[in-house]
């Protein structure tokens, strides 16, 4: 009913009336009655499309734990309703110092681990046998292990109070002053203490923790260790895909005050301790240990665990992207902003880092020789490396060739023929010799000659094919004297360069001496040895310059400012993800200038199961296995393809911006027939090329897209696309579950 003036006035009137009859009637008191209980404020748990948690205050008194936190949705709004008929768990852990007697007698050893977490909540979990594979030598499975827990409101009918305005508090149904099974924890209020709660509801879960000293209730100036930020896993990682545990388990500080070092998988006797299986899990398919049974003296040592329900989890599978592997800093980010012991991998005090990466028994050691204390040797006074001088010692080449860079001279172009020169210079510009500059493989030193930078790269035709334009420098006149290499590109069949862009792009790698046995420095050497070719002492790797830009004007133009390529990609997250090499041609993210979007087909799979596809960059970042682990590695869900932002600028996935450029892709997976596709489309079918059916086929040709040119003018001539019109970024991430 809408209520106007009128009908508050007639209301008001009834009222009047109503009291008047009720002062007449026998028996009032003329007392007001009690207040009602005020109603919930916000939004009730089972309405809301997502909750975060956050804990306000915990305390410890006579052993008994309580703590207060508070809900919202998205918006802010309080969240109440909350009961412990929800899925909605608590763990609590201690910050206590770590050490570890490994033998006995005059051959015990004493290990300090410094301070770890220990959960109070714990379980001796049994072997399930049945979950257990037969004859899979990666297994070594025990009798039962320990597990830490965390406990389910479920279990307690009065420990959860919710206050009907958002906010809640909990008592744990444990005393922190009588854990004694299945394993003795002695409670230490002087200790950091931490607190977490998960909660899985429906399509979302939520998780919070909170750190204090419980003897003075201090949240500040108290011990950590805070060494990761889970915004370094999304470097490769995107924030939706980890959600572990069936999804319930979101942040790094709930997963480390539970995967304690007495936290193990009977199934497989491996450790689920926290530093060990991150470790082992990123250490991947490069994972080795010594045998005395293989004929190499090496055996593949996958980390492998039995998950909830008798999965095998082969993290074996995974294919780690850094490279160099030993890069450390990729995960455990210093400097400004980092976390308060974010220099903790430095203080060579756990090894189960270390034999997380390099196993029980690592390479090198004598076969059946287990190494618990690593550290007793591996430290900065020690016999052996410590962690920031090995690792160290491992990306120093890389370290030292970005300092490099490269000298162009003389650019001419005589009877159509392009030419200049050349020289490689050191951090201090000295000019570098033959000799250190690498000349194997792909890393044959070259230089990418290109025009047309902001309309996509040369075509692919004959002549100016990739491999046409790619310079051997070793294969050119070089003078001894200065160090100077003369190019003379006459493979390539240069258009009319007059008013366009170029791109001379250096692909060079210079060697390096490596560490080791004896700590030798690390110093520029020469790539090869006079009897063997390529030293194996010689460490190889890229420098790092930006290509040479210009405009040509009858000569080089350096005054023109020259258009970039379309902000397509953001480069430094693949470096982040990838570090300083990549597949090949690690030279910055130049892959477009060779992989263009119509370069060639080629079969992927063998004559027999042939598996024909594109060879564009688009295709080869789209198509790349560890871009997409639902159908390789180890298929899991923890780098989501369908995440554009993860590698594009915010612009860099939007439609109708060059709408000259033509695709080259096979007819079908088992057909080599090339055929042509316009701008857009093409796009798309770098990720969707095999899975179109024929409705997506008459809408995208029903909206100006050609499918089936034969040649990129035949393309050009017959494109009307109006994709954009209706595609735009937004609708492009919605789609994709973004």
């Amino acid at each position: 009913m809408k209520t106007t003036r009128n009908h508050w006035r007639l209301l008001a009137s009834v009222s009047l009336v109503s009291l008047a009859l009720t002062g007449c009637s026998d028996g009032d008191d003329g007392q007001d009655g009690e207040d009602g209980q005020p109603g919930p404020v916000g939004i009730h748990i089972d309405e809301a499309s997502s909750v975060g948690l956050s804990i306000q205050t915990a305390t410890v008194e006579g052993g008994e734990l309580n703590l207060t936190f508070s809900a919202e949705d998205a918006r802010g709004v309080a969240v109440y309703g909350l009961s412990k008929d929800h899925d909605l768990r608590f763990g609590v852990a201690q910050l206590a110092p770590v050490v570890i007697t490994e033998g006995e007698g005059e051959n015990a050893v004493e290990i300090d681990y410094g301070l770890q977490w220990v959960a109070y909540l714990n379980a001796d979990v049994a072997q399930n046998p049945d979950w257990v594979p037969a004859d899979d030598p990666d297994l070594a499975p025990v009798e039962s292990f320990l597990q830490a827990q965390v406990e389910a409101a479920a279990n307690c009918e009065d420990c959860l109070t919710d206050n009907g305005d958002g906010t809640y508090a909990y008592r744990y149904q444990v005393n922190l002053d009588n854990v004694t099974e299945p394993v003795a924890v002695s409670y230490d209020g002087d200790l950091t203490h931490r607190v977490t709660i998960e909660l899985q509801q429906g399509s979302y879960a939520a998780n919070a923790h909170y750190d204090w000293q419980p003897s003075s209730g201090a949240i500040d100036g108290i011990a950590s260790r805070d060494v990761v930020r889970i915004e370094a896993c999304y470097a490769c990682h995107q924030p939706d895909s980890l959600a572990l545990h069936g999804g319930r388990r979101l942040d790094l500080e709930n997963c480390a005050s539970c995967h304690t070092q007495t936290s193990g998988d009977p199934e497989s006797g491996n450790l689920v301790d926290w530093t060990y299986m991150v470790h082992a899990i990123h250490k991947g398919q490069d994972r080795h240990s010594t045998s005395a049974d293989s004929e190499t003296g090496v055996m593949s040592a996958p980390y492998k665990v039995i998950g909830y329900g008798g999965g095998v989890h082969d993290y074996g599978q995974v294919m780690y992207p850094q490279k160099p592997m030993a890069d450390c800093s990729a995960c455990h980010v210093t400097g400004e902003g980092a976390p308060a012991d974010a220099d903790l991998w430095q203080a060579d005090q756990n090894p189960l880092a270390c034999v997380g990466c390099h196993t029980d028994v690592p390479h090198g050691s004598k076969p059946g020789q287990v190494y618990d204390n690593c550290t007793s040797c591996h430290n900065v006074e020690g016999y052996a490396r410590g962690a920031i001088e090995a690792h160290g010692d491992a990306t120093a080449p890389y370290r030292m060739a970005e300092q490099y860079s490269t000298q162009f001279s003389n650019i001419a172009i005589t009877d159509g023929v392009l030419s200049f020169d050349l020289k490689v210079l050191d951090e201090a510009g000295n000019p570098v010799e033959k000799d250190r500059i690498y000349k194997e493989g792909y890393s044959k030193p070259y230089v990418v000659v290109s025009w047309d930078i902001e309309q996509d790269y040369p075509a692919y035709q004959e002549g100016i094919k990739y491999s046409d334009r790619r310079q051997d420098i070793m294969v050119h006149d070089y003078d001894e004297a200065s160090h100077t290499f003369s190019v003379n590109a006459s493979s390539i069949v240069l258009p009319d360069l007059n008013g366009k862009t170029v791109e001379l792009l250096p692909v060079i790698k210079t060697c390096f001496s490596q560490g080791g046995y004896g700590r030798p420095e690390i110093v520029p050497m020469s790539c090869y040895d006079a009897e063997s070719g390529n030293d194996p002492a010689a460490y190889p790797a890229y420098i790092q310059d930006e290509p040479l830009r210009f405009v040509w004007s009858d000569g080089v133009d350096a005054e023109t400012e020259v258009a970039e390529r379309r902000p397509i990609l953001d480069t430094q997250t693949c470096h982040d993800c990838h570090g300083a090499e990549f597949y090949h041609d690690s030279n910055g993210v130049n892959c477009q200038s060779c992989h263009t979007s119509d370069k060639s087909v080629k079969n992927y799979g063998s004559a027999e199961a042939p598996n024909f596809g594109a060879t564009s960059f688009a295709w080869k970042g789209h198509k790349a296995t560890g871009h997409y682990l639902k159908y390789g590695g180890v298929q899991s869900g923890t780098v989501m393809k369908t995440d554009c932002l993860t590698c594009h600028t915010a612009e860099g996935f939007e439609l109708g911006r060059a709408p000259d450029r033509v695709w080259q892709y096979p007819t079908s997976k088992s057909d080599g027939t090339p055929v042509f596709v316009s701008s857009d489309a093409g796009a798309c079918l770098s990720c969707h090329f095999g899975h179109l059916d024929e409705t997506a086929v008459n809408h995208m040709q029903g909206y100006g897209a050609v499918l089936d040119g034969s040649d990129q003018l035949d393309v050009q001539t017959r494109s009307a696309e109006s994709c954009a019109t209706c595609h735009k970024p937004e609708q492009i991430l919605e789609i994709h579950g973004n």
